[in-house]
Parts: C-alpha cells; sequence; structure tokens
C-alpha cells in the first residue's frame, strides 16, 4: 500500500500541488468488485484546499487515473455502519449517497479518522460522524488544547514529507563531496555517523566552556530581583499616599456628573415646555375668531377658515410620551374640544340659513323663466357658496356628524327648489310641444287659461295612444282638444297656404329643437351641481371606476352610507357613491319628468321617437366621455333605454299596420300605402340619423320593416281582384327600388336588387301574359306547330299535317290584317291603361316593352312559317314597321 501511495502521489497528485494523508482501497457496495481508491489530498498552496479524490486503475494500461473529486466541505454525513462490530462498510453523503466497501476494516478505520482531524483542522464544519467508535475520534477535547492537538496530529498525519528545494540542494552538495555515495551507500552513511559524532563533541565541549559566563549571568539576575523588590516597595507606599487622593476624586467626579446630568434634564424640560407652547397655543384673534367671527363677510370667511386651520393644527400635534397626562396639555386639549364645538355649531347653523334663503331667492326668479324654455342659472348661489369650501373640509375632518347633517339639509332645500324647477321648465316644454303656446292663440277663436292648458297636456301624457306610423295622416293630438287643434289648424293652412306633410315636417322640426333644448338646459344644470358638491363638500369623482353605476337606489329617506367610524376619512369610492346619491336624491324628479315629456312627444308622433333616440344617444354619448359612472350618465342611459323601446314599438306598429292592411275590390290598387309610408319614413330617418351614433339600431329596424313591406306586398298581390298580381307587384316593387336607390341606405343594397329582380320579372310576366290576347288564334295555330315538331315530325313536313296545313295558315293569317291588329293593340293599351296607376307613370315602360315582346313573337312566327312552310309564299298581313307604326299612333293618340 505504501508502494501505491507514493505512485499516486508522484503520478497525480504532486503535479497538482496537492499531498497525499490517506488512502483507502474501495469498491462500490452490491456491484462488481471494481477497485478504486479514495484518496485525502489537501493543497500545498494557501488557502488550503481539502479534497477526497477516486483513482482508478486505467483500463488501457499500468497507471492510475484520477476519476472524481469532492471538496470536504460537501461532505454532510459519514456513516461507518457499526461502531462496535468491525465492518468494511461505510457511506460518504455529498450531494448523494455513496456506498462502499473497504478492503479492510484498518484501512476504513484509519480513512475515517484522516477524514476526522482534516474536518477539525481545516473546516471546523459539523460533519456528522455515525456509527463511528469514539477511539477514532479521540481528539474530541475542549477547545484551549484543540491548537496543540492538531499540532502533534500534522505530525501523524504527515506519514510522508516531501524535500525543499533548498534541503534537495544540501543533500546534492553532500553528495558531490563524496564520490562513493552513491555506489556505497553504507560507507557514505558511516562517514555522515562519525561527522555527526564529531559535531555531537564540540557542542559539548561549547556548552562546557561557557559555564562560567553562565555563572556571571545567574549572579545578575538575583541582583536585578533584589532591585525588583525595593522598587515595588516603593509603589506600595505611593499607592498608599494616593489612596486618598482618589477618594476625593472619586466623589468629585459624581458630583460633576449630577451636576451634568441635571443640566441634561433642565435642557430636556425647556425643550419640551417650547415644543408644547409653539404647537398648543392658539392666537387670541384666531380665538375671536371662532368665537365671533363674521361667517358672512369674505374678510370673515378668511379669518375664519385661517383660525380653524390653526385650531385643527393644534389638535393634530403630536404629542410625546407623557403629555397627555400633564394638567395643562389637558386643559388646553379641553379648551379646543370646546372652540372646535363651538364654531362647528356657528358654522352648521350660518349653512343651513345659507341653504334656506338659497331657496327662496330662487322661488323669486321662478316666475320669469316659466313663459321661457330656459333653467334658471344657479352659479352665484354656488361662487357664494365655495367661499366656504375649506371650512367644509375642516367641518369633515374635525365633526363629521354635523357635515352630514349639513349634507342632508343641502339635499332637502335644494330637491324642493330644483324639484318645482324642473317641473316648471318640463311644463312649459310640453305646452311648447303640443303648440299651446302665447303665440297660437291668436289664432284660436276662444281663449283658453293657462290651468286648462296644463289640464289639456296632462291629460294628453296621462292616456295611452296608439301609434299611427303615417305622417301624412297624423293627427297630431287625438284629445279632448282635437276640436281647438283643427281649428288652429286651418287657420294656419290658410294663412300659410301649406300642406299637412309640411304642417308634419314643421311640427317634428319644432319638436326636434325642443327636446333638444330641454336636454342642453338639462345637461349643464346637472354637470354644474355635481362639481359644486364635489368641490363645496370636498368628494373626489374624477377617479376612474371599473363598471357603471346600476339604478339608483331609493333615496326618499335622505340618509348617506358612511363608514361606521364616523372618524374614519371616506375612500374615493364610497366618495363617488356619496355623489351619486346626492345627485339622486337632489334631482331624483328628472328621469320620470324626461319619460313623461318622452311618451307625450311619442303620442303627438311616434315618429318623434326617431329624433329623441339621436338626440339621446349624442347626450348619452357626450355623458359617458366625461365620465361613464357620473349621475347624469346613469339617468341618461336609463330615459335611452325608455326611447329605445318606444322606437321599437313605433318599428313593431309600422309592421302591424302593414298586415292590417285591407285593399278595395271595386277600384285598382296602385301604390300601396304602407310602400308609400315607408319610403317617407325612410327619407326621414335618414335626415335625423345622418352622422348619428345609434345607426346600428335604424339599420336593424329597416332590415325588418323592408321584409314586413316585401311579404305583405305580395300577400296584397295574391288578394287583389281588380288589379292583376303582376301588376300590383311591378309596381310597389318598382317603387321600393326607386326608393332605394335614390336614399342610398348601404344595408339594404340586398334588397335593393331583390326589388328590382322583382320588378323585372313580374313585368316580363306581365307583358308575356296581356300579349297572348291580340293574336289569340294566331298564338294557338303556332303552339300546336311547335307541339307537333316537339312530338318528332319534321319541320318541312308539318305543312302535310291537316290541321296544320298551308290553307289553315292562310286561313288565320286572314283574320289578322293589320287593321284588326291595331284594334287589338289599341284595346290591350287601354286595359293596360286600366290596370296601372297613374303615380308610378309606367305605362310608358310597360307599352315599350310590350311592342318588343311583340315584334319578338313577330320574328318567331315568321321563322316558323320559313321552316315549316317552305317556298309557300304565305306572309303575314302587317310588317314590323307596321308594328312600330301601329305602337306608336296608339301611344300618341292616347
Amino acid at each position: 500500500m505504501t508502494a501505491i501511495k507514493h505512485a499516486l502521489q508522484r503520478d497525480i497528485f504532486t503535479p497538482n500541488d496537492e499531498r497525499l494523508l490517506s488512502i483507502v482501497n474501495v469498491c462500490k457496495a452490491g456491484k462488481k468488485k471494481k477497485n478504486c481508491f479514495l484518496c485525502a489530498t489537501v493543497t500545498t498552496e494557501r488557502p488550503v484546499q481539502v479534497k477526497v479524490v477516486k483513482v482508478k486503475k486505467s483500463d488501457k494500461g499500468d497507471f492510475y487515473k484520477r476519476q472524481i473529486a469532492w471538496a470536504l466541505r460537501d461532505l454532510a454525513v459519514v456513516d461507518a455502519k457499526d461502531a462496535i462490530k468491525e465492518n468494511p462498510e461505510f457511506d460518504l453523503h455529498f450531494e448523494k449517497v455513496y456506498k462502499w466497501v473497504a478492503s479492510s476494516t484498518a484501512e476504513k478505520n484509519a480513512f475515517i479518522s484522516c477524514i476526522w482531524k482534516l474536518n477539525q483542522r481545516y473546516l471546523r464544519k459539523k460533519i456528522d460522524f455515525v456509527n463511528v467508535s469514539s477511539q477514532l475520534l479521540e481528539e474530541s477535547v475542549p477547545s484551549g488544547e484543540n491548537q496543540s492537538v492538531a499540532g502533534g496530529d500534522e505530525e501523524s498525519v504527515d506519514e510522508y514529507q516531501e524535500l525543499n528545494a533548498r534541503e534537495e540542494q544540501d543533500i546534492e552538495i553532500m553528495m558531490e563531496g563524496c564520490e562513493y555515495a552513491i555506489s556505497n551507500a553504507e560507507a557514505f552513511a558511516e562517514k555522515l555517523s562519525r561527522e555527526l559524532q564529531v559535531l555531537d563533541g564540540a557542542n559539548i565541549q561549547s556548552i562546557m566552556a561557557s559555564e562560567k559566563q553562565v555563572n556571571i549571568l545567574m549572579k545578575l539576575l538575583d541582583e536585578a530581583l533584589k532591585e525588583v523588590d525595593q522598587i515595588e516597595l516603593k509603589l506600595s507606599s505611593y499607592e498608599e499616599m494616593l489612596q486618598s487622593v482618589k477618594e476625593q476624586m472619586d466623589q468629585i467626579s459624581e458630583s460633576n456628573h449630577l451636576i451634568h446630568l441635571s443640566n441634561t434634564n433642565n435642557v430636556k424640560l425647556l425643550s419640551e415646555i417650547e415644543f408644547l407652547v409653539n404647537h398648543m397655543d392658539l392666537a387670541k384673534g384666531h380665538i375671536k375668531a371662532l368665537q365671533e367671527g363674521d361667517l358672512a363677510s369674505s374678510r370673515g370667511i378668511e379669518a375664519c377658515t385661517s383660525a380653524a386651520d390653526a385650531l385643527l393644527q393644534c389638535m393634530n400635534v403630536a404629542l410625546g410620551p407623557g403629555h397627555d397626562m400633564l394638567l395643562a396639555v389637558k386643559q388646553q386639549q379641553q379648551r379646543f374640544s370646546d372652540l372646535r364645538e363651538v364654531f362647528a355649531r356657528r358654522l352648521a347653523s350660518h349653512l343651513n340659513n345659507v341653504f334656506v334663503q338659497q331657496g327662496h331667492d330662487q322661488s323669486s326668479t321662478l316666475a320669469q323663466h316659466s313663459v321661457e324654455l330656459t333653467l334658471p342659472n344657479h352659479h352665484p348661489f354656488h361662487r357664494d357658496l365655495l367661499r366656504y369650501a375649506k371650512l367644509m373640509e375642516w367641518l369633515k375632518s374635525t365633526d363629521y356628524g354635523k357635515y352630514e347633517g349639513l349634507t342632508k339639509n343641502y339635499m332637502d332645500y335644494l330637491s324642493r327648489l330644483y324639484e318645482r324647477e324642473i317641473k316648471d321648465f318640463f311644463e312649459v316644454a310640453k305646452i311648447k310641444m303640443t303648440g299651446t303656446t302665447k303665440e297660437s292663440k291668436k289664432f284660436a277663436t276662444l281663449p283658453r287659461k293657462e290651468s286648462a292648458v296644463k289640464q289639456e297636456t296632462e291629460s294628453l301624457h296621462g292616456s295611452s295612444g296608439k301609434l299611427t306610423g303615417s305622417t301624412s295622416s297624423l293627427n297630431k293630438l287625438s284629445v279632448q282638444s282635437s276640436g281647438n287643434r283643427r281649428s288652429q289648424s286651418s287657420s294656419l293652412l290658410d294663412m300659410g297656404n301649406m300642406s299637412a306633410s309640411d304642417l308634419d315636417v314643421a311640427d317634428r322640426t319644432k319638436f326636434d329643437k325642443i327636446f333638444e333644448q330641454v336636454l342642453s338646459e338639462l345637461e349643464p344644470l346637472c354637470l354644474a351641481e355635481q362639481d359644486f358638491i364635489s368641490k363645496f363638500f370636498k368628494l373626489q369623482q374624477h377617479q376612474s371606476m371599473p363598471g357603471t353605476m346600476t339604478d339608483a337606489e331609493d333615496l326618499d329617506g335622505g340618509t348617506l352610507s358612511r363608514p361606521h367610524n364616523s372618524g374614519t376619512p371616506l375612500t374615493v369610492s364610497s366618495e363617488k357613491d356619496m355623489i351619486r346619491q346626492m345627485m339622486i336624491k337632489i334631482f331624483r324628479c328628472i328621469e320620470p319628468e324626461l319619460n313623461n315629456l318622452i311618451a307625450l312627444g311619442d303620442k303627438i308622433d311616434s315618429f318623434n321617437s326617431l329624433y329623441m333616440l339621436v338626440k339621446m344617444s349624442h347626450h348619452v354619448w357626450t355623458a359617458q366621455n366625461v365620465d361613464p359612472a357620473s349621475f347624469l350618465s346613469t339617468t341618461l342611459g336609463n330615459v335611452l333605454v325608455t326611447v329605445k323601446r318606444n322606437f321599437d314599438k313605433c318599428i313593431s306598429n309600422q309592421i302591424r299596420q302593414m298586415e292590417e292592411v285591407k285593399i278595395s275590390k271595386k277600384s285598382k290598387v296602385g301604390i300601396l300605402p304602407f310602400v308609400a309610408e315607408f319610403e317617407e319614413f325612410a327619407g326621414l330617418a335618414e335626415s335625423i340619423f345622418k352622422n348619428a351614433e345609434r345607426r346600428g339600431d335604424l339599420d336593424k329596424a329597416y332590415t325588418k320593416l323592408i321584409r314586413g313591406v316585401f311579404v305583405n306586398v305580395e300577400k296584397v298581390a295574391n288578394e287583389s281582384q281588380k288589379t292583376p298580381r303582376d301588376v300590383v307587384m311591378m309596381e310597389n316593387f318598382h317603387h321600393i327600388f326607386a326608393t332605394l336607390s335614390r336614399l342610398k341606405i348601404s344595408c339594404l343594397e340586398a334588397e335593393k336588387k331583390e326589388a328590382k329582380q322583382k320588378y323585372t320579372d313580374h313585368l316580363q310576366s306581365y307583358v308575356i301574359y296581356s300579349l297572348g290576347q291580340p293574336l289569340e288564334k294566331l298564338n294557338h295555330f303556332f303552339e300546336g306547330v311547335e307541339a307537333r315538331v316537339a312530338q318528332g315530325i319534321r319541320e318541312e313536313e308539318v305543312s302535310y299535317q291537316l290541321a296544320f296545313n298551308k290553307q289553315e295558315l292562310r286561313k288565320v293569317i286572314k283574320e289578322y290584317p293589320g287593321k284588326e291588329v291595331k284594334k287589338g293593340l289599341d284595346n290591350l293599351y287601354k286595359k293596360v291603361d286600366k290596370h296601372l296607376c297613374e303615380e308610378e307613370n309606367l305605362l310608358q315602360v310597360v307599352w315599350h316593352s310590350m311592342q318588343d315582346e311583340f315584334i319578338r313573337q313577330y320574328k318567331h312566327f315568321e321563322g316558323l312559317i320559313a321552316r315549316c312552310y317552305p317556298g309557300s309564299g304565305v306572309t303575314m298581313e302587317f310588317t314590323i314597321q307596321d308594328i312600330l307604326d301601329y305602337c306608336s299612333s296608339i301611344a300618341q293618340s292616347h
């Protein structure tokens, strides 16, 4: 084993500047017996690194190679398996457990002992040695002896030490001085032994020669000890003399310490007193302002605001430990609390009086706005109140109960004021919509009082009306005042020479302007009030919140939700909710009044829902861009739902009226009423919805209406008795196609193509059906000829058929001379003229189509004669030019 150890040191570890300390021959447990060596090594350079290296014999030769190395600091556990019995197995726990079987128990124990010593010397790391005999861990001694034991162990560990360069040089010089050092080692060793004996003898003689000097040195040491004893006696006497001085100095030092401590305490006490005086002393001017300050003037408000801020700073000062136990501090705090209570009570009382006065002042201005469609301006009131905004913020932070009481009183007073203003405003709007204004009274035969106007208006939006869907036949108010309205309308017609449709357009334009003015007046009113509430009551409103507000809760009780602890400040979310609740309480009448106004507009004319949908959508879109969760946005959004519902009801009523249309059995049909109404609706809708946000709603309505028109046109055509079905379909689909082409509605492109196709198909069908009558016998004859050809008879052999010979052909042709043909065409023209209506003006189109079809049939007959009766010389008794002349003269004569 020693030879292997030297070989490994020389070949593997010396090139890497390492020393081999211990080695054990092992193989892995439970596997094939492939031997290898585990080596414990340290580096020769500092800092020393301790490793466990696995060395294995190479398969190709008789040399060893380094396979794997582990740092000793990575070793966690050494398990010797059995501390009592001899067992060659042991485990090393690195990043994983390695199980080994040593060639002998002695080698295993020597290796584990070396590992333990290296750990103690270099690492001082708590490696767990499990199942290891205590004899192997003999160096487990107190820490004071660690160093000496470790030093002794190093000699036992370092069994082999390599010569350094100087030692090698000395040995080489010595060996060069003796020629036979290499050839005769024993003689060289004897020579070295003799020289060593000579050196030892010389050393002994040198020691014996220095004995006299040693005696002299000992004598000098004895004299030095005597001198030391004398010095110690003197020092003891000096110490006794200084003992009293030390006691006096200690007393002086203790006195100085007490003086310094007293000064320090005085400085700290002065600092605390200055702090309390500076931070808890309120100026007399501030106290007077809080107790007697004028809250009506601007200067007084500024003085009260400064005093309130100073009081709040004094009350909120951060006191140190123990300050609150001082009687003066307690008295000052009580004084501040009394001042706060007095001023809060004065401020709340004054603001309540301001709120009440505002209600009285605004009531006096209502009369001048009652005849105009405008809402009173609250800006002066807001401007005056905003002077108290900082005081409201102070009240909110100091006395939330009074702040909440002021909030409730403001909502109570202002809600009653706004309710009167808004109801009067909407009453004026309803009067203007129904036409019972002062200007219209000039045309009425009997004057009517304002109370009667109100009663009529209330009866209008209180009763349920039916949508007509037709603007040309709409009665603007089919209610109790219809007689007066008819007299007014007739007067207007006589004076202005206006048609009913012109009146419809004028009324709708008037309604659109009134409705827009209503929304335009409400919007700034709500926004200004919401902005004032936010600034005056110090509530944040502009932070974005997820989602939109739902329908408002019932706030008739007037209470506001707030945190249970009144001293706790409101969060942004709760402040936004508080603004919304206040706005709902103050403007609780806006949504019902808007719904009543919408119901009235829908009652007056169902097409007003188009105007209202566009206007309301625009205002909702504008409000949501400003703040999607605001009261205005939520309220207008709720009203928009009602408007959209009325719009859908208008469309449904028009479709229902289409289905209920009945036609006269005695007169021709012409353009159906709902087709004309669709044209009027589409034209009106396109003018209203131009660049509107809710274009998608109109497109859906178009799709429903046009489907209803198509279905019901076909239904009426099938039921028509006086007018042929093809004529009804042709005229109405031509009208629909012309309407869609003129309006260019993008969502109805497919329906426009379908209408054109239906018009073309039914025109062709009507022309073919009608042309079968003027040359009826000739048609029947050639139909028989074509039937024979279809049965397989050759065309040139048809003339040999008894019923279709040349004589029969001549007989039939003679029955239709030019005069008879012209007469038949004239009768046909008259019949077509009776079928077609004048509004659509399709007579010439149909007549030209019949002319082309007649010429096509003529050419077809001539072709059959040429093919079936070749060389017979049989021809028609009129030519194509004759047909053109007949058709032209007939058209001109009529």
